[in-house]
């Protein structure tokens, strides 16, 4: 691949689409090279934002990583949005 793909996925309501997000991501565990998730914390740690935002690199084939970013869109309450940075060859 000579692309160099990065997806975002806002998530506005961690508790409730979690298991679903999740079953996602394990079907495409293959083409995910690094996973970030962030979220924020009260400051004493016991309160955590509903909202949050993943980051992934992903590697591999194109349009099995484009299925990924299909089926992502489709779960509501869940903003995906990718950046694809070009290698010359």
């Amino acid at each position: 691949m000579n692309k160099h793909i990065i997806i975002g996925v806002h998530v506005t309501d961690r508790l409730e689409h979690v298991p679903q997000v999740q079953g996602l991501l394990s079907e495409y565990g293959c083409y995910i090279k690094t996973r970030l998730g962030l979220h924020e914390v009260g400051g004493d740690g016991k309160c955590c934002s509903r909202n949050g935002l993943l980051l992934l690199e992903m590697t591999g084939d194109e349009p099995e990583i484009m299925a990924l970013v299909s089926k992502l869109s489709e779960v509501k309450g869940i903003e995906v949005q990718k950046m694809v940075f070009d290698h010359p060859a």
